[in-house]
């Protein structure tokens, strides 16, 4: 039986809206991972409505709020570009600072005069997770601030819920969805070439 929350949102029904939104493509992608994927989630299309980033940070921030201990985060941090807009709407409902981390010199960093202290409690967020690298580039530049991180949300796990980040985990919507190796992958062995339709460029 699917989990009911307040919020309304379940595995069926944030699928549906993914769909719906043309958010969820079919094909042959390049994940800003370097992995090969036949599926591949642009949150873009979802978090392009106003109202629906806003109703989406605020569920997700209600299911982060357990794992905070009672704690009030500083700020709730995410990787630029796809996180930006989770990390601004789930911060808006846990009443703290939207902040976002960018490359620099091959190094995720914060920049624009953004500032943690040290013990500063914060949360990072991401819109989709498929094997964590870029999360735990952001672990990393907080932590190097003496920052602690409460806990880890996403929009969407593609890991189906198997990654372990070191840190309480939640997503809104959890899906096995496989990524391939380039080397390795059956897309390409029957010809397909991927295409690279997000915001970064493979590391």
């Amino acid at each position: 039986m699917p989990a009911v929350h307040p919020d309304g949102l379940t595995h069926d029904s944030l699928l549906q809206l993914f769909q719906e939104r043309g958010a969820l493509l079919q094909g042959h992608f390049l994940l800003s991972s370097g992995l090969h994927s036949a599926r591949y989630l642009q949150c873009a299309r979802v978090l392009m409505d106003p109202e629906l980033a806003t109703r989406l940070g605020g569920a997700l921030a209600a299911r982060l709020r357990p794992l905070l201990g009672g704690a009030s985060p500083r700020a709730v941090v995410a990787p630029a570009l796809g996180g930006v807009l989770v990390a601004h709407e789930v911060a808006r409902a846990l009443g703290c600072s939207g902040l976002f981390t960018e490359r620099q010199d091959g190094r995720m960093t914060l920049r624009r005069g953004f500032t943690l202290e040290a013990g500063d409690a914060v949360v990072v967020v991401e819109d989709v997770i498929t094997t964590g690298g870029s999360t735990r580039e952001v672990l990393e530049a907080v932590t190097a601030r003496g920052a602690r991180v409460l806990a880890v949300g996403s929009l969407v796990d593609r890991s189906g819920g198997t990654l372990e980040l070191g840190v309480p985990c939640r997503s809104l919507l959890e899906l096995a969805l496989e990524a391939y190796p380039p080397d390795s992958c059956p897309l390409c062995a029957r010809g397909s070439k991927p295409e690279k339709p997000g915001s970064r460029a493979s590391r």
